[in-house]
């Protein structure tokens, strides 16, 4: 456990015109996390270590996977409000990164799951996609 007071790790949007923080809370939860590298897989929104970037899309989503509970997720970028989340089979220590097929028309969100070295869990190496809702 780290030595301080939850949250142990945190996410926030800022409006860059005003440069005022728009929202923030913890990030994460302690599903994957516990003693002797044991799960406790109680999902408690305690904001857990991260390394990784987020993509923000057109339609006011975030999508995130830095997280040690190695969940991808899609959060409202007006309020910080969770809207989905899929567990990976590893963390996703990546920025995700997202494109429109030129075929269907449909946008999808990648993410690279490999783990990372510096935040406890499962090591892997995936790429996975995900189709947002067509319109």
């Amino acid at each position: 456990m780290p030595c301080q007071r939850p949250p142990f790790g945190t996410i926030h949007a800022f409006d860059l015109a005003s440069r005022k923080q728009v929202w923030g809370k913890p990030f994460g939860t302690a599903a994957e996390s516990g003693p002797f590298g044991i799960p406790v897989k109680l999902p408690i929104p305690m904001g857990v270590p991260n390394m990784g970037g987020s993509v923000a899309t057109a339609g006011g989503l975030v999508f995130i996977a830095a997280a040690q509970d190695g969940r991808l997720r899609a959060l409202d970028t007006g309020t910080g409000r969770e809207l989905w989340s899929a567990k990976l089979p590893a963390v996703g220590a990546a920025s995700p990164m997202t494109y429109v097929s030129p075929r269907t028309g449909r946008q999808y969100v990648v993410i690279a799951a490999g783990g990372h070295y510096g935040i406890p869990g499962p090591s892997g190496a995936a790429i996975l996609a995900y189709a947002l809702p067509a319109k």
